[in-house]
């Protein structure tokens, strides 16, 4: 089973290439950084996960150009967004911006997605809270049209451009994967829909493998063959004490990947602390690797 490592990616996080080689060295399957373009001032829609907004989602650097970056000084490691908010992004220049990444990494960029859930941040970015699912599924067509089509042109109700050329077209086939976080009935609807995987935040693997179920016959139900689906839910490494019996049954309940991630990790690595949390879990990677 392969690992990824989410990393918040900011001024204060550290020399962000050392990490990244670092990362590939231990054997990180994947590198994952996260999306925030902006954080308004003011009163905010109430933090999803309790407490405080933490600051450092002030800082957070745009994924793309962090990721290329970390493409730049590596040739393995997947290059993940985690995640990266459709609703609030140009179809067009987003779809050239990833298709370039997956061009020059050769073709190692994974798209995790959402729709995001702060309201303010939404709508100061040019789209309705209310029908940001709507549009990131428009989003999604329209830009696998724009990575596969000599011609593409797309016309929904919120994306629509007439026939243009878009070039380079990703290395890989149809582009980069699509993973949605988030999880309900809602959810993995979508995903039967319209994507190709699932990236939720998981606090065990028994609650996991109950939607993983869900999922695999949604997808038969939608005619697609669930053995396609990429399963890599985040998970808390426990201070890289994540025993080797989570991670089998993880396994077990189909996750072809976890991904670390734990609030208190990002907001030890937004200020520094990366290069310590990628040795404080290596041996989860080793302890994976066989299962």
């Amino acid at each position: 089973m392969d690992i990824g490592f989410l990393s918040i990616a900011t001024a204060q996080a550290g020399d962000l290439p050392t990490v990244a080689r670092r990362a590939e060295a231990i054997g990180f399957d994947s590198l994952w950084i996260p999306e925030h373009p902006i954080i308004p001032r003011g009163a905010l829609t109430p933090y999803p996960f309790g407490g405080d907004l933490p600051e450092h989602y002030g800082r957070w650097t745009d994924p793309f150009v962090a990721l290329s970056i970390a493409a730049a000084v590596t040739t393995k490691i997947k290059l993940a967004t985690g995640i990266c908010l459709l609703p609030e992004r140009e179809p067009l220049l987003t779809a050239k911006v990833i298709a370039s990444l997956d061009y020059y990494s050769r073709g190692r960029v994974v798209l995790g997605i959402g729709a995001g859930w702060l309201k303010e941040e939404t709508e100061i970015m040019g789209a309705q809270f209310t029908t940001r699912w709507q549009r990131m599924r428009e989003m999604t067509e329209a830009m696998r049209r724009l990575w596969t089509e000599e011609s593409p042109s797309y016309q929904g109700k919120q994306i629509q451009f007439p026939p243009v050329r878009c070039e380079p077209k990703p290395i890989q086939r149809g582009g980069p994967p699509f993973l949605l976080g988030g999880h309900g009935e809602k959810a993995l609807q979508r995903i039967a829909r319209s994507y190709d995987g699932w990236c939720p935040i998981v606090q065990d693997p028994e609650a996991f493998a109950k939607e993983a179920i869900i999922l695999r016959d949604m997808f038969r139900a939608a005619g697609r063959d669930p053995a396609t689906l990429q399963f890599s839910p985040f998970v808390d490494p426990k201070d890289g004490k994540l025993s080797t019996d989570i991670l089998k049954a993880y396994r077990a309940a189909g996750a072809t990947r976890l991904v670390l991630f734990s609030q208190a990790m990002s907001d030890e690595i937004a200020n520094g602390a990366a290069a310590a949390w990628l040795e404080k879990t290596a041996n989860i990677v080793e302890r994976a690797r066989p299962l």
